[in-house]
Order: C-alpha cells, then structure tokens, then sequence
C-alpha cells in the first residue's frame, strides 16, 4: 500500500454527490420501520405526522450542514466541523463513534439485511443455516455472505473514486425508480376502498400497542404529553431510516467545487428522500388497513401494524402480486442494500483519513494509494465492520447509537452559532436556511427527542452515551503515547 498520491482526486459532481445523499440514506427502514411506528402511534395521522417530523429535521440539518461544509470543504467533513467549532476531543469522539459503531455497524447491519433478504431468493443463505462455531458463536450463512459483501464493495472502492461513483449511482438510481413505481402502484393500481376507509375514519385516533410473543397484550389511548413521547419513540425508525445524509460531508475532498455542490446535494438529495418516504407511507395507507391483527391470515387482516415481519412493503405490493411480491421485493431490497453499503463504505473511510492527519487515528489510514483513495482507512474499516457481523451484536449496538448520533447532530448544528462567534470573517459561500430561527428549532426538537428517549428508552440511551464515553480515554491515551508530532 505504496503512498503514490499526496491529494484526492476531484471526481464527484453535482448528480454523483446528490446519489451518494440518497443511496446512503435509502437502505431497508423505509421498507419495514412503518411498523414498528404504526405500533406505536397507532393511526394513520400520526403515522404521518412521524415522517414530517422526521423529514422536516433533517431536511433543517441538511440546510444548516451547507453552511459548514461550504466553510470547510474538506475530507472527514462532520468530524472537522466539530473539531473546529469545539475542540479536537470532541471532533475524536465523534470520529471514535463513528469507527466503532455508527460506520461499521451500520454496514455490519445492512450488509445483514442484504443476506436476509438473498435468502428469500437463495435459502442457503438463511440466518438459521449455520455453518460453523468460532469462538463461541454460532456463524451463519448470512453473516459469511454480509461479509463478503462488505470485502467485494471495500475491493471495487480500493480501486478509486471513479468506480466507487459508478456503483453508487447505478444503484441509487435502481433503487430510487423501483420506490417510485411501489408509490405508483399503491395510489393508483392497488387502491383498497375498505383500507381507505377503515384509515381515514380513524385518522387522528392514536394509541399504543404493546405486542408480546406475537399477542397484543394492551392498546394505549394517546393524548397530551403521552401522545407527544409517543411520537418521539416512534421516531427512533423514521430517524435511523433517514439517516447517512451527512455523509457526502466526508468525502469533500473528493467533490468538484465542494463549496457549491454539498451544500446542494444535501438539500436535494433529502429533499427526494423525505418526499419519497411520505409518498411510500401514504401508499402503504390506501392499500392496506394501519390496525390489524397479529393472528389474520392474509396480509390486509394483519394491517401495517402486523405485517409479516414488519416487511409493510412487501405485504402492500403482494395485495395486487400476490406470493411473487415476496421475490420481487426481495430482489429491491438487495438492490437498496448493496446500494446503500457502497455509499456507507465509500464515504466513512474519508473520517478516518482525516483523523489520522490528526495524528488520532492510525497513521497508514491517512495515506492514499496509487488510485488516490485512503486504502488502508477502507480496509480497517472493513476489517471492524466483519468483525461487528460475526459478533451478531450490531443490531443492539445501533439501537444504542441513535441517541449519541442525534447529540452530535445537535452540537454540529449548534456549531453554526459558535463558529459565526469564533469566525465571523470566514467565508461562507452558503449560509444556512433560516438562520437562526430554524436551526435552533431543530436543535429543540433534537434535544426533546432526546429526553424522551433518555424517560422511555433508558436501556437504549445510556449504553449510546457509554460508547461514545470510551473515546475519552482512548483519546488521552492515544495523545500520549501513540500520537506522533
């Protein structure tokens, strides 16, 4: 792993940059989290209501992010923001999460999601098909297949940026048509006159089921504050779903004309998306009923609430395709997958990079090989995120980190306030939409979601903050006995 080159290469324009905004952010949630908040919300109102919120938070994070990344149009993007509005220990923090969990685990998880749903095509790839034990563990064909997923996208990225566009964009785009013709196909093809009835009779009656063993076990009535931490909880999914679209910020060194173009890929690309998971959602409420039962036979008696493992998507397309949906279905979602671990890949390695010309991370990831990519940051990063799908334990782990990925989104928005105290003379070619007023009404949405994950989603919260804990003395010692001047 020669070092040949000493500077990325500008490769990514406008439409590459605007793909890797959507294909990151378009994994599996979209096709199976609805559930889950449906569960939680309990009407269709509300189920809504969740996905305008969400995409009115990050759509404001987007915007405020522009402001930033024009300022610093450089590799690591988020990382940088921080060190330079706060301090380089709480740039390491983030940069430490992000290698231990967010990153790696989120392309532990979709690399996993990937091979479950190969298996509806191929069932050797079953998660219940285990080959072998290690350490422990039990390894199964699934976990062997993420794996070699996540070393064929690392291999094509090790080959340059040109290539790692290319794959982004072919199945960004492939993802993008396959949801706009499901948004087709629900609101004008498989149209259920009792679903929309049966919804838009109950639209604001919202309530909370508690599911156990597969038995309703209690349905909550929602008003006043617990309605509003409903909502909060619920959000956990849209959230995550939606979430990577900061991840063009990473790869700046990389954009032509950094300045200009993140700042609109961000707006752009989550503004698609957000219009796209609300199309999807409503979709899904004129083709199937949002209340069910967990014991109905066939896909309209179990609703969105009790769709076969939470795959809503499949359960609205098969109304019309019956058993085929399933196949069909499963091939989108491998497209999704795939899709969205190149950009997680292709992007996260860029942290790296610049954490170790930072001396806090290690050296050989800050170095480019001959194709002007970090190789050795990919190649670390694939390492930890196998290691994380053999472990099995990526799925707790990333429901830990959705709180410690919102307080970084807070502090990085609330970074804009600090850096127009501390830079007031910089230049910034964009600044951020409806300053102040909106980023500061993300900031409190932010910190309210918070709170009411910290009340009602304690076992999920403090293990977040944990992680993000360790980096504090990883950080000193690194300073002190690893870090070169």
């Amino acid at each position: 792993m020669t070092n040949h080159q000493k500077e990325f290469k500008q490769s990514l324009g406008l439409l590459d940059s605007t793909m890797i905004v959507v294909g990151s952010m378009i994994g599996s949630g979209i096709f199976i989290v609805s559930a889950d908040i449906a569960r939680t919300v309990g009407s269709p109102g509300m189920l809504l209501v969740v996905w305008l919120i969400t995409g009115f938070i990050t759509l404001t994070a987007a915007l405020s992010y522009g402001e930033l990344a024009g300022m610093m149009p450089h590799a690591g993007g988020q990382y940088v923001y921080l060190r330079e509005a706060y301090n380089p220990l709480v740039g390491f923090l983030y940069g430490w999460t992000v290698f231990t969990v967010i990153q790696t685990g989120t392309i532990a998880a979709v690399g996993v999601a990937f091979a479950k749903f190969t298996a509806v095509l191929f069932p050797w790839f079953s998660e219940q098909h285990i080959l072998f034990s290690l350490l422990g563990l039990n390894i199964s064909a699934a976990q062997i297949l993420a794996i070699v997923s996540i070393v064929v996208l690392t291999a094509v990225n090790l080959t340059g940026i040109e290539e790692g566009k290319i794959v982004q964009n072919i199945f960004t785009l492939a993802k993008t048509v396959a949801l706009i013709a499901v948004i087709f196909l629900g609101l004008f093809i498989a149209r259920n006159t009792e679903a929309i009835s049966a919804n838009f009779s109950n639209f604001w009656a919202a309530s909370w089921t508690t599911v156990k063993n597969g038995k309703i076990i209690s349905v909550e009535s929602l008003m006043g504050w617990k309605l509003i931490a409903a909502i909060g909880v619920a959000m956990v999914g849209s959230l995550f779903s939606s979430d990577a679209w900061n991840n063009i910020t990473f790869t700046a060194g990389e954009v032509i004309n950094p300045k200009k173009n993140i700042p609109l890929s961000l707006a752009i690309g989550t503004g698609i998306v957000t219009v796209i998971y609300i199309l999807v959602n409503i979709a899904y409420l004129v083709v199937l009923p949002l209340a069910g039962n967990p014991a109905a036979a066939d896909v309209v008696g179990r609703g969105i609430q009790f769709a076969a493992s939470d795959r809503v998507c499949t359960a609205t397309v098969s109304v019309i395709y019956g058993e085929t949906a399933a196949i069909g279905m499963a091939i989108l979602i491998m497209i999704s997958t795939f899709g969205c671990n190149n950009g997680l890949i292709l992007s996260g390695a860029r942290v790296y990079y610049a954490m170790a010309k930072d001396n806090l991370f290690f050296k050989k990831a800050g170095e480019l090989n001959s194709h002007a990519v970090p190789a050795w940051a990919l190649i670390i990063q694939a390492v930890w995120a196998s290691m994380l799908c053999l472990s099995g334990s990526y799925g707790d782990l990333l429901d830990y980190v959705i709180f410690a990925v919102l307080i970084f989104y807070i502090l990085t928005v609330g970074g804009i306030f600090i850096l127009r105290k501390k830079q007031p003379n910089a230049e910034r070619p964009y600044r951020a939409f409806g300053y102040p007023v909106l980023p500061a009404i993300y900031i409190v949405l932010a910190t309210l979601i918070c709170a009411i994950l910290l009340i009602y989603k304690p076992t999920f919260t403090w293990p977040g903050l944990g992680i993000v804990a360790t980096g504090f003395p990883v950080y000193y010692v690194w300073k002190k006995f690893v870090a070169k001047d």
